[in-house]
């Protein structure tokens, strides 16, 4: 199977080589959670806003998928770098297994905290019951949730771009067709020159989870199939699988420490920002959810850029091409603002029309207008932030993370948010710039661990 020499060659094609199968794989993935909503919110608020706070829990437990993630971009990129592939295989299969067995960790917590969070954000018995129904069948397959972005990660770090595209449109398209026909008993659907009546499970919210876990399992089955099978650049094999080397699971728990933390302290102001808006009443909840689901959409290509432009830092790195993994992330930083400033003035401009696909009801869209016109110009800080940032994910050197997350979630964004929220008590207009200023805060601090240099000196293999 030809590979791509990401050590040699033009940067920006290498780029685009590895970030454009990966945006539109993670842009396939958040445009089916944007569907996805749009379906919830035809069921009612209380089961947007019940999502959304699923979804707020779960960015908890998902640190521990961070911490072990990140570890490995380096780990793989760097061994293959330096044209080990039996080190870089025994780390594939490390990191598949020892980040399913920390995700049945995850799935505990998730089991005992899911209701008394649930209640702590909302009282609401629908919204609680959405909380429920939605989160339970998730709670038992996070550790396939988990594996399948390993399996993605690994083949994007050895250089094969387009298969974690392929199974991340398999499995979007399969969640697509199959929410509406787990969801409702009946829906009629008139689109252009389409006009039929559907008919369904009637599961409700439940059936949204539903086809969510069919879609992650199946892609996941496919991607273990691709790399058992030799089918890319790096085989593993399957009795390997049930072994565990203290080396490397050191290395894949303590390296991705600082990203982990970042998680932990930027998820946890999450927490803290959700139990400001709900202050706001539920109606607020829903429009903060649907807003995340549409930022997270402006956000995939910057996202895809990230860790295509990991990978060929890393993989630079490890062969001691220093100048041109930092020019690696220049492209990345200008291809990601250049996006960004396009994206961001389309939904400033559609705030309503885009609003108004997903719900009909107006207290929401009218909280929601003003919520996507300020929350967009923080795109193009992170544009710039995502871009610097594969010097560090790339090279292992990931405490920038952590210190950028204190100072934009904790230092900045949340003080502000809790003063216009308590003491001024101010519309919570002035709560969506709090994302804002935080957003600037850790760009800033980004870019002066940058020029600290401190990344062009780790290794991690």
């Amino acid at each position: 199977m030809k590979k791509r020499d990401l050590t040699k060659g033009s940067i920006t094609k290498n780029l685009l080589f590895m970030s454009v199968p990966t945006m539109m794989g993670f842009f396939a993935q958040t445009l089916y959670d944007v569907v996805d909503m749009m379906w919830i919110g035809r069921i009612s608020f209380e089961a947007v806003a019940g999502v959304t706070i699923f979804v707020t829990i779960f960015w908890v437990v998902e640190v521990l998928n961070e911490i072990i993630g990140s570890s490995s971009i380096s780990l793989i990129s760097q061994s293959y770098g330096e044209g080990d592939k039996e080190k870089t295989k025994k780390i594939i299969e490390q990191t598949i297994t020892f980040k399913a067995l920390v995700a049945i960790i995850a799935s505990i917590f998730l089991y005992l905290f899911i209701k008394p969070l649930a209640l702590f954000f909302d009282s609401n018995p629908l919204v609680v019951k959405s909380v429920i129904s939605y989160g339970y069948i998730r709670i038992y397959f996070v550790p396939i949730m988990f594996s399948s972005f390993t399996v993605n990660t690994a083949l994007r770090c050895i250089g094969d771009a387009k298969k974690p595209l392929y199974l991340m449109l398999v499995s979007s398209i399969m969640n697509v067709i199959l929410d509406p026909i787990f969801i409702f008993k009946s829906l009629h659907i008139k689109f252009l020159f389409i006009d039929f009546t559907l008919k369904g499970f009637g599961m409700g919210v439940f059936g949204a989870a539903l086809a969510t876990v069919i879609s992650i399992t199946f892609a996941f089955l496919i991607g273990m199939y691709i790399l058992l099978g030799g089918k890319t650049h790096i085989k593993i094999e399957f009795k390997k699988l049930f072994r565990l080397d203290k080396e490397i699971d050191f290395k894949l728990i303590t390296i991705g420490l600082p990203n982990g933390a970042d998680s932990l302290t930027r998820n946890l102001s999450s927490f803290v920002v959700l139990k400001l808006i709900a202050i706001y009443g539920s109606v607020a909840i829903a429009a903060a959810g649907i807003g995340m689901r549409i930022l997270g959409l402006l956000f995939m290509p910057l996202i895809g850029l990230m860790m295509g432009g990991g990978t060929i830092v890393g993989q630079n790195i490890g062969n001691n091409q220093i100048d041109r993994a930092e020019k690696t992330a220049f492209a990345a930083a200008k291809l990601g603002l250049l996006f960004s400033l396009f994206a961001s003035s389309i939904a400033f401009l559609f705030s309503k029309q885009i609003m108004m696909i997903f719900t009909n009801d107006m207290s929401i869209i009218l909280i929601g207008i003003p919520m996507l016109k300020i929350l967009v110009i923080s795109t193009i800080f992170i544009a710039v932030l995502f871009g610097i940032a594969t010097l560090f994910s790339g090279s292992g050197y990931n405490f920038p993370f952590l210190v950028s997350s204190v100072v934009g979630r904790w230092i900045v964004a949340i003080p502000f948010a809790l003063i216009t929220v308590y003491f001024l008590h101010l519309s919570i207009n002035w709560l969506w710039f709090s994302f804002v200023l935080g957003d600037i805060a850790e760009s800033v601090t980004i870019y002066i661990f940058y020029k600290k240099g401190k990344w062009k000196e780790k290794r991690v293999v």
